[in-house]
Parts: structure tokens; sequence; C-alpha cells
């Protein structure tokens, strides 16, 4: 399994689109960003086919200190879950052994 860095993925699109790399950058940047921003807000993103990202509060609890075994305070806190849209989960079913 490969990684794709950001940077790759906006060659990628750079040469797909035919567009300068710099314009790109800025696009995808931009997006990321906007994504950062409205989830921020507690705001649902929903990308057909692809999928959505919501923001989920996660209650407090206790957990245990593998070391030491003594018991820890986790507070609430927000995080971010992702449902897979119907064309990604089609495209991830259809292909189970991808070549690596």
């Amino acid at each position: 399994m490969a990684t794709v860095t950001k940077k790759e993925l906006i060659d990628q699109i750079a040469e797909a689109t035919k567009q300068k790399r710099v314009v790109v950058k800025k696009i995808v940047q931009s997006f990321l960003d906007s994504i950062i921003a409205e989830l921020g807000k507690d705001n649902r993103l929903e990308f057909r086919d692809f999928g959505v990202f919501e923001v989920k509060q996660r209650r407090a609890r206790t957990a245990q200190n593998p070391k030491t075994l003594e018991p820890v305070h986790v507070p609430p806190k927000r995080t971010v879950k992702f449902k897979v849209g119907r064309l990604m989960k089609q495209t991830l079913s259809d292909n189970p052994n991808p070549p690596q």
C-alpha cells in the first residue's frame, strides 16, 4: 500500500487538468481549509458518492495507563466521523486486493 501526499495529489490534478501547479495548490489548500472551518462550526459536509464528514462529541470516560495501570480521566472531546459514500464503497468492494 502506497502513501499519496498532498503534493503528489496536486501534481496529479495539475497534470490531468493542464493547470499550473501553483493554481491547483491554492485551490486544494482552500478546499481543505474550508472543510476544517465548516467542521469547526459543527457543520456536516456531504459529498455525494464520496462520503459525509460530521463532528461527533465523545463523552468523558475513565481509561487506564498501560504502564502503571492507574485509572486516568479522559475529558470529553469533539472528533470527526467519516461515513463512506456509495461510489467509494462500491469501488473499494469491487477491488478487494489491489496490486501492491
